[in-house]
């Protein structure tokens, strides 16, 4: 067989192990489930071939000798997130909206709130978080509510950790930008990916402008390329537990539209994740 690869989507949980199975007799030899809700799926289609690799992103599978498992020190960047927030808000007041609860989500808001923090005490300012769960990763719907409601609230930055549901943030803050002048705007921290495209929009005054502040990324072509390779040359990672932060590139944020001062404070602290000087939390403060 070709060397190559191939996405075999899921619409629905009931998919997870028929995409395994399709997967797997295509003959392709390292095969990688993107997502903790497939941690199940992967652990069975492990067992199932225990000549073929496979590994699951976002959890962990333990005790297979064919199975990898890969997660991100997502706190470290969303820390970062955090602390840009806190150099660029107005009105003090910041929203953190998650998608369901779970250790990996927590992560997210754990290093956000941090930021937030730490660059309030830095700029010598109260800044307050609002943080709100949809309860999944589907609800577009809800997530525009809750984004509307934070707004409504004079919270001028959202960072949303939600999946496809964090569109709905996108476009509740699209609505309400459109009734402003640019200058006036308030903005969406986006996540995974760098969401910069979402952030389009024309203000008030016919203005074209973009309201995305920044990304906080997930490394998942640092990491699959990573395993790729080293499965490509026998030296699988079977049975591991590979995590991966700021240090190796497997989590970062865009520029995006930071200021210089925002952009300066977020490069330092990063430094000083790296060094170990700053100690990013997993689980969020109350």
């Amino acid at each position: 067989m070709a060397g190559g690869y191939q996405y075999f989507r899921s619409s629905s949980p009931s998919d997870f192990v028929p995409n395994f199975d399709q997967a797997s007799k295509a003959g392709y030899q390292t095969i990688f489930g993107v997502g903790f809700q497939l941690q199940q799926a992967v652990s069975q289609a492990a067992k199932k071939n225990p000549k073929k690799n496979f590994i699951i992103i976002d959890s962990v599978v333990k005790g297979q000798k064919n199975a990898a498992s890969v997660t991100f020190k997502s706190n470290e960047a969303s820390y970062l997130g955090g602390l840009a927030a806190a150099y660029t808000t107005k009105t003090n007041k910041v929203g953190f909206i998650g998608g369901a609860k779970s250790a990996i989500i927590d992560l997210f808001e754990a290093g956000f709130k941090q930021g937030v923090a730490d660059g309030a005490k830095a700029l010598n300012k109260k800044i307050t978080v609002q943080s709100q769960y949809i309860g999944n990763f589907t609800s577009t719907d809800k997530a525009k509510s809750i984004a509307q409601s934070m707004y409504a609230n004079k919270a001028d930055i959202i960072y949303q950790a939600a999946g496809n549901a964090g569109n709905g943030v996108f476009q509740e803050a699209k609505d309400y930008n459109q009734t402003l002048p640019a200058d006036k705007k308030v903005w969406v921290i986006g996540v995974d990916v760098n969401q910069s495209n979402l952030g389009n929009y024309t203000a008030k005054n016919g203005k074209k402008a973009n309201f995305t502040l920044t990304s906080v990324l997930k490394g998942l072509n640092v990491a699959t390329q990573s395993i790729a390779n080293d499965a490509y040359n026998n030296k699988f990672p079977g049975g591991k537990h590979l995590v991966y932060g700021l240090k190796d590139n497997g989590v970062s944020i865009t520029k995006g539209r930071l200021s210089d001062k925002a952009w300066q404070a977020v490069q330092k602290a990063r430094t000083q994740i790296i060094d170990g000087k700053i100690n990013v939390a997993t689980k969020p403060s109350k």
